[in-house]
């Protein structure tokens, strides 16, 4: 088939360059020249372990033909993928511009047949507003609903090795297809996997293939990420707690995820969520409840909850360092908003970073992999360094923001030795505290005193 996909962000390329090398010939569009240009060279704009391998080896053999041109792609597409981005408005709801403007743009040219299918994640009740805009077209147009459930970081993983696929329309014959698609994906992915330095999962999960209603079918990927979301603000309500009667929130969540009905995942406590997907989630499902009539309490208060975390730690900071900020050297180890990507959207690490520029500190930070992407959002103020020895070489405390496998594995008595404080405060619960205090370290965590 001729495919189209329009978006080539970390959904849109992943899928665009995967069908590709189930041997479909795929147009990605992409509207930004400097990230289209990249793409054209066969590589990924922004970093997904092994992606830079499959598109280079599709873009080279034509199979994946990048393009800025509507005209180009669509007209000869059987299927065509929005992937565009739905960003949050100020007020929490989603921005659906680029939705509704891919939607118009693409109706003038769809074939009669075409199936269109929505991979952005967005607010329930958007398919039916879009499948408006194709119903003057005298054309049989499908519209199948198709959430995506990747992980950035682990994007091509959770692609090639899913839990569940989920498609919904009124359309038995459209979706279908689509499903067939992921079939064919799941067929040939250990010969895609073996392109790249992925390892192939010890247990390999038992994909289900789920139709729904077109509404449903929305609803689940918001639902999901915010569901998650509600574990993470769980996890860290229970670490303040934690912190003020003397318990350690590990032991607490490693008891209390041993209950199969729970679960261990995401019951993590730290600095909170960040990123793309998560907090456009929590606050597109609250401005979706309150636009339907149906309050939903529980996850303002898991919004406001995760809008604290950041100052809490910059709070643990400072009360280490006997109240006092301003003057302080302090470093930041990690700016993305997760381990394993270059994103750094809504990263509570860099509000970290910037809320201790706001109280006087004097910051330097180190990522391996987002201080670009980090500048956008990061203070100016803030020194960024390539090395992880240059960002804490005189510091009076270091913060571990993101847990980078390089961060978390830094030896402790060589950050001792380079400090010219003793401060380790570990805003993640991810490195060894007994390592720290061996190295005399003075080690803080959350939830964990």
């Amino acid at each position: 088939m001729t495919i189209t996909i329009l978006g080539t962000g970390y959904v849109g390329l992943t899928t665009a360059t995967l069908l590709a090398h189930c041997g479909h010939t795929v147009y990605a569009v992409e509207p930004n020249k400097e990230r289209l240009d990249v793409i054209k060279t066969g590589r990924s704009f922004f970093y997904e372990e092994g992606l830079d391998d499959l598109v280079k080896h599709v873009v080279d053999s034509g199979a994946l033909i990048p393009t800025d041109s509507y005209e180009e792609s669509v007209p000869s597409s059987d299927i065509v993928f929005s992937s565009v981005g739905t960003p949050d408005k100020p007020d929490g709801s989603s921005n659906l511009d680029y939705v509704f403007g891919a939607a118009e743009e693409a109706a003038k040219l769809l074939k009669d047949g075409t199936i269109y299918v929505q991979k952005s994640t967005v607010p329930v009740g958007t398919g039916t507003k879009v499948r408006a805009i194709f119903d003057g077209l005298g054309k049989q147009i499908a519209y199948v609903s198709n959430p995506e459930f990747l992980r950035e970081g682990t994007a091509l993983a959770d692609t090639l090795w899913f839990d569940r696929i989920v498609v919904g329309s009124d359309n038995k014959n459209a979706a279908e297809k689509v499903l067939s698609l992921y079939r064919e994906l799941a067929a040939q992915r250990d010969t895609i996997a073996a392109l790249t330095a992925l390892t192939k999962p010890a247990k390999i999960p038992d994909g289900e293939y789920i139709a729904t209603s077109q509404n449903s079918a929305e609803l689940i990927k918001v639902t999901a990420n915010a569901f998650l979301a509600l574990k993470i603000t769980f996890a860290n309500s229970i670490a303040i707690l934690a912190d003020k009667t003397g318990a350690n929130v590990k032991e607490v969540m490693d008891a209390v995820g041993a209950d199969k009905r729970i679960g261990r995942a995401f019951l993590n406590a730290g600095r909170g969520y960040g990123g793309g997907c998560f907090p456009k989630d929590v606050s597109g499902l609250i401005a979706s409840a309150e636009e339907f009539g149906a309050e939903n309490l529980i996850m303002q208060a898991a919004a406001e909850v995760n809008a604290g975390m950041a100052a809490y730690v910059v709070e643990k900071i400072q009360a280490g360092l006997d109240g006092e900020l301003e003057g302080k050297k302090v470093a930041v180890l990690g700016l993305a908003f997760k381990a394993g990507t270059s994103d750094s959207r809504k990263s509570p690490a860099i509000k970290i970073a910037n809320l201790l520029v706001d109280a006087g500190a004097i910051v330097s930070a180190y990522d391996p992999k987002a201080i670009e992407e980090a500048k956008e959002t990061l203070s100016p103020e803030v020194t960024t360094h390539e090395m992880v020895i240059d960002a804490i070489t005189g510091v009076d405390a270091v913060c571990l923001a993101t847990d980078w496998p390089e961060i978390v594995s830094y030896d402790a008595a060589e950050l001792a030795r380079a400090m010219k404080g003793n401060l380790f405060v570990d805003a993640m619960n991810a490195y060894d505290a007994e390592r720290a205090k061996a190295a005399k370290l003075n080690y803080i965590g959350i939830g964990r005193s």
